[in-house]
């Protein structure tokens, strides 16, 4: 009687220890497998991030030369805007230049003034319909 069951209790306990066992084996398979994917997953992410970083990088660099080259371009175009600008729009002139000017002119006109005196002085002809080469200057002119 004892020894059938203790036998009868060994065997089960045995049966039961196999089976929890069978049953720890499996889940451990089985997450060892999940692991091994995910490890693979997880490589492949950073194999593509890192192709990803590098050709993002490329393209920052690509970028920066061409801003540099823009930035260059504009600086030559404002340059020259600038230079165009001073030749093209016009400048009002000053109170002093605007007086300098006539007054030079007017010298200038008083000038002419007197050699044109100086001149008619010389060929005036008395008889020619009362009016003198002065007046018909002046006439003609306005």
């Amino acid at each position: 009687g004892i020894l059938e069951v203790v036998e009868s209790d060994f065997a089960k306990n045995l049966a039961k220890e196999e089976s929890e066992e069978e049953d720890a084996q499996s889940e451990y398979d089985k997450i060892t497998q999940e692991n091994k994917v995910t490890q693979k997953m997880k490589d492949q992410d950073v194999k593509y991030k890192t192709a990803e970083a590098q050709s993002l990088d490329k393209t920052i660099s690509d970028l920066s030369s061409d801003r540099e080259t823009t930035n260059t371009e504009h600086a030559a175009v404002m340059e020259f805007y600038a230079k165009i600008k001073e030749r093209c729009i016009a400048k009002p002139e000053t109170y002093e230049e605007r007086k300098r000017r006539r007054v030079e002119e007017i010298a200038g006109l008083k000038e002419a003034l007197n050699i044109l005196e100086q001149e008619t002085a010389f060929v005036q002809r008395p008889g020619r319909k009362g009016r003198s080469f002065r007046g018909s200057v002046l006439a003609a002119a306005f």
